[in-house]
């Protein structure tokens, strides 16, 4: 018998012998403990489109390029230009180009999208360390350094939804229309 028919051989055993065993009676395995409304609250931090669920602070780009050097700088590059990390700047007006590339102000189509990913990643090495008002700096910074909005527009829970991303029209559902109740 040659070795992969011995391997084979082996395996239907060994799937059979399992198969044949009795469900093992008795308590079923500890695998965690049911989470707090406290702590399912701490996770529970998405922002859709509508900015809805954004919670209390403010910040401007002005203040965002303190935090960002400090915290982002070093993976995303002087003035959100790349390297190591991807480019959050610039490139508005490549996606329709052989070369497309993707940053914050050319394909994001939400500014509330930016704020939930930075609030939730980042930085890499910390993430959920940055404070509402840290986030919503940074926030406005890279909004800024796209030109999308001043450098001294206040980003807060009313301002940030209002915010028009370039892109914001570029997305086109694939999803077959569903019929309203």
């Amino acid at each position: 018998m040659s070795t992969p028919s011995r391997v084979a051989l082996l395996a239907c055993i060994a799937l059979a012998a399992c198969a044949s065993q009795p469900p093992v009676k008795g308590k079923a395995p500890a695998l965690g403990a049911p989470a707090s409304p406290e702590e399912i609250a701490r996770y529970d931090i998405s922002i859709p489109p509508s900015g809805a669920g954004l919670p209390r602070g403010s910040g401007t780009a002005r203040g965002g390029a303190k935090v960002y050097e400090q915290k982002c700088m070093a993976c995303h590059g002087a003035k959100g230009a790349g390297k190591p990390a991807d480019a959050l700047a610039g490139r508005q007006g490549t996606l329709g180009s052989r070369t497309p590339q993707r940053t914050v102000g050319s394909y994001w189509p939400y500014a509330t999208t930016l704020f939930d990913y930075v609030r939730r990643a980042m930085p890499i090495t910390a993430p959920l360390s940055l404070s509402d008002d840290e986030v919503y700096a940074v926030s406005a910074y890279v909004l800024y350094l796209n030109g999308i909005i001043g450098e001294d527009a206040a980003m807060n829970a009313q301002s940030l939804p209002q915010v028009k991303m370039p892109n914001r029209d570029g997305f086109v559902s694939d999803w077959p229309p569903r019929a309203h109740n």
